[in-house]
């Protein structure tokens, strides 16, 4: 009986390094996403930070339009990162069975 907890320990020592080992792929990834086509650009991390924005100068004289670009590559930025976690979560816990039957 002590023999599988052991295993189980093991299981779970290597996910938690597997969990580590993630967190890290996705803080370095870089997303980048265009809105309005081209006119508005934001860069955004693998945390969800935005690290750049680029507004074409002719959207400077139209608040309205920058301001709806902006929400629009900001909402698009964050759901590729979201869906980008997602994807790597159930890559990693996919071919995980606790059980030990495949």
């Amino acid at each position: 009986m002590f023999g599988n907890l052991s295993d189980m320990g093991k299981m779970l020592e290597s996910m938690q390094e597997s969990a580590k080992k993630l967190q890290s792929e996705l803080e370095s990834k870089v997303f980048n996403v265009k809105s309005g086509g081209g006119l508005v650009e934001i860069t955004i991390n693998g945390s969800g930070e935005v690290t750049d924005i680029t507004i074409d100068n002719s959207l400077l004289g139209d608040k309205e339009s920058l301001e709806i670009l902006l929400i629009g590559a900001i909402n698009d930025a964050n759901k590729m990162v979201e869906q980008n976690r997602q994807n790597s979560a159930l890559g990693m816990f996919g071919n995980v069975n606790p059980f030990g039957g495949r």
